[in-house]
């Protein structure tokens, strides 16, 4: 295949070179960890790249296939001696695959009429949360079973419950302190899941930070952050489209805010590979300069003190252990925010998870096109919150939050799993 068609990879091509092939990245991927074969690992996917770069290998589905099994976690990056970035190879990979042999179905209708679409997509999210009480019976109020006859698609895992009403319903546009002048001014981003699985998740937020003087806008121009759309399918295009939507939407605030590790993390990339023209780069990299995951807006820009972070009766007398998500800890690199929130909570004992940064398993599409596979690499989290006793293990994204409670279900154990803003008073 010409070079000239592999765009996205080549602005990569010299990246390719950085890997040693010493196979550190190998005792720590979560995929080569259950299959053992190379290409599953960054060493081994970095080879595909450059086989497809030397015009050895075509793109085909079989490479698609490999290329789309890997989580993101970054943790062979984190162990590499020198430091490649494999995982940003496999995402320009992907968006040349898109361009060239297209997207499965249903992937494509779904990123380009659904996720793209903010008001189709709150139409059939509203159909869907009365189809659920109908088909699909609850668990703990936050998941349910699928029937028997759509188990198959999911190899019977339990699937997110839907909220009766999305989180723009629930909250006006802008919420104000109720007395003094605003410290800053914030775009409040909800993310698919607090927007219409967890807007309970978005009230508390934006409470908490009207509480500490933060004046909070939640524009309802925004939609989804389009992790799923560019960095998991590589669909650039349609990914432009959402981040042009999302970059006027928050045109006019210091700083945006999100409960989710994934969207934060998608917000930030949008220069990296989305910027195809100086417009868009400009427009891009002041955006992504504003983004903060919630725990860093609090702990790096308000510097609340450990007395601003009271605990909710829910969990006084609880034991806390904390599962670091990878896009915060490993894509954002804040490891330590969350931990000193935590630490700041009277009448509660944290318990260091070992392995805590280990990938649960979920990776956004990963998990949908793996289902078996991820499901194996989220049992070992499972073991790790187990060992430590703890009744509850706090995390900060919702996909991560989600793949816990299936886990922890399956297994039969009797943790719960909270996102971080839930256990504060």
């Amino acid at each position: 295949m010409s070079k000239a068609l592999l765009t996205e990879i080549r602005k990569y091509e010299s990246d390719t070179e950085q890997c040693m092939k010493c196979g550190f990245c190998s005792f720590v991927c979560p995929v080569y960890q259950e299959e053992k074969i190379e290409a599953g690992v960054a060493r081994g996917k970095n080879e595909l790249v450059k086989a497809v770069l030397a015009g050895e290998l075509e793109l085909t589905r079989d490479l698609a296939d490999r290329l789309y099994k890997c989580t993101a976690c970054m943790a062979c990056t984190e162990t590499c001696p020198a430091k490649a970035v494999v995982p940003r190879l496999v995402v320009a990979a992907r968006a040349d695959l898109v361009s060239q042999i297209g997207l499965r179905f249903p992937y494509g209708l779904v990123y380009r009429h659904i996720l793209s679409n903010r008001k189709m997509m709150g139409r059939l999210v509203s159909a869907a949360s009365l189809f659920q009480s109908l088909i699909m019976p609850a668990t703990n109020g936050r998941v349910r079973h699928m029937p028997d006859f759509l188990s198959g698609l999911t190899k019977g895992r339990q699937i997110p419950s839907l909220a009766k009403k999305p989180l723009r319903r629930l909250t006006p546009e802008i919420i104000r302190p109720s007395s003094g002048t605003p410290v800053t001014r914030i775009g409040y981003f909800s993310g698919c899941v607090n927007e219409f699985v967890s807007p309970h998740i978005g009230l508390k937020t934006i409470d908490f930070l009207v509480r500490n003087r933060v004046e909070v806008v939640m524009p309802r121009a925004q939609g989804c952050c389009g992790a799923a759309v560019f960095l998991g399918g590589g669909d650039f295009v349609t990914g432009r489209l959402v981040a042009d939507s999302n970059v006027a939407a928050f045109n006019d605030v210091d700083y945006v805010v999100t409960d989710c590790a994934t969207c934060a993390c998608a917000l930030e990339e949008y220069p990296r590979f989305l910027a195809d023209t100086p417009e868009r780069k400009e427009a891009y990299v002041r955006f992504a300069g504003k983004v903060r995951h919630t725990t860093q807006f609090l702990i790096d820009v308000l510097d609340l003190p450990a007395s601003a972070f009271r605990t909710s009766p829910l969990v006084e007398g609880k034991r806390l252990t904390w599962h670091d998500p990878c896009h915060l800890n490993r894509h954002l690199g804040a490891k330590q925010q969350p931990r000193q929130i935590l630490n700041s909570l009277e009448n509660t004992r944290f318990i260091e998870m070992p392995n805590s940064d280990r990938c649960c398993g979920m990776g956004g599409q990963f998990s949908l096109l793996n289902p078996e596979l991820s499901i194996k690499i989220g049992d070992k989290k499972v073991e790790s919150i187990a060992s430590t006793e703890a009744d509850i293990v706090v995390t900060a994204c919702p996909g991560c939050q989600f793949q816990l409670i299936d886990g922890l279900g399956r297994a039969e154990k009797p943790q719960t799993v909270m996102n971080l803003m839930e256990l504060l008073g």
